[in-house]
């Protein structure tokens, strides 16, 4: 049985999925050590592999060329950062992961932190056991109070949840990857009941994608009041209108390779800009 699995890319505008951050001084230093932070998304789970997490192809600290992640860009511009790239995140991790995996990033000494986390506090069984915004937001702030207190000089840029409708929009039609949602039970606050067009469910698919929103809101805010040092997507992610051609076959969930590359591209193009010291 599947549970706790992260989810795909997803769609939703800038205004009501994120607030921007407050801008960050042009020309940042390239890092020499980088963590990716979140959940199965970045781990690469199932970019590669059946059910496994496949860490060189996650957007952002993979190596695998196709994908052609934060990392691999940055570390053309620094020798100091190759094999320099952590991955702390972890498949199923939600927002009360976060402060564990920002102590890892501190004890390793990054200064560049790429977090995208809260698509597992959404993606849960049953509509009512989604965490409530509040407490997403305070997860996120004791996260970044305690990677300002590790690593005060440390870049981060927080990648948007993605709105799991737009994967119920892509592949409610299809059998297998309904077949797959019902036997794995994923994202069930979503995707259960595939196949309805009822009135309830349809409430139910938008209560669940305004709390992706709220979230992404939230985490939006905690980087603004962290200071010009972090910065958001921008609402990137969610712009991008992803098929099922970017979705993994092995579970119709996670982002296959060409998903991760996506990610990718348009979370280093919304991020920071780097001098290039060559």
């Amino acid at each position: 049985m599947i549970v706790r699995l992260g989810p795909v890319l997803a769609a939703v505008t800038v205004l009501s999925a994120s607030a921007p951050a407050v801008a960050a001084p042009a020309g940042q230093p390239v890092p020499e050590v980088m963590a990716a932070l979140g959940d199965s998304i970045s781990t690469g789970f199932n970019a590669c592999g059946l059910f496994v997490s496949c860490t060189s192809r996650s957007w952002s600290a993979g190596d695998h060329a196709d994908v052609r992640s934060h990392y691999l860009r940055l570390s053309k511009l620094s020798a100091p950062l190759q094999e320099n790239n952590h991955n702390f995140a972890e498949p199923g991790a939600t927002s009360a992961d976060l402060l564990d995996q920002v102590r890892k990033a501190v004890e390793a000494k990054a200064d560049y932190v790429t977090i995208l986390i809260g698509a597992q506090d959404a993606c849960v069984r049953t509509e009512a056991a989604m965490t409530p915004v509040q407490t997403y937001r305070q997860r996120f702030d004791a996260a970044l109070a305690e990677l300002r207190s590790g690593v005060p000089r440390a870049r981060v840029l927080v990648a948007g949840i993605p709105d799991v409708r737009r994967l119920w929009q892509a592949g409610r039609k299809n059998p297998i990857a309904r077949m797959f949602w019902s036997i794995g039970r994923i994202c069930q606050s979503m995707l259960a009941n595939a196949k309805s067009t009822k009135e309830a469910d349809a409430e139910r698919r938008t209560r669940v994608r305004e709390r992706v929103m709220a979230y992404n809101r939230a985490a939006a805010e905690a980087c603004a009041a962290y200071g010009p040092n972090c910065r958001t997507d921008g609402g990137a992610v969610f712009e991008f209108p992803f098929t099922l051609d970017h979705i993994s076959k092995w579970d119709f969930f996670h982002p296959n390779a060409l998903g991760q590359r996506v990610l990718a591209e348009k979370t280093y193009e919304a991020g920071f800009s780097w001098l290039d010291p060559r």
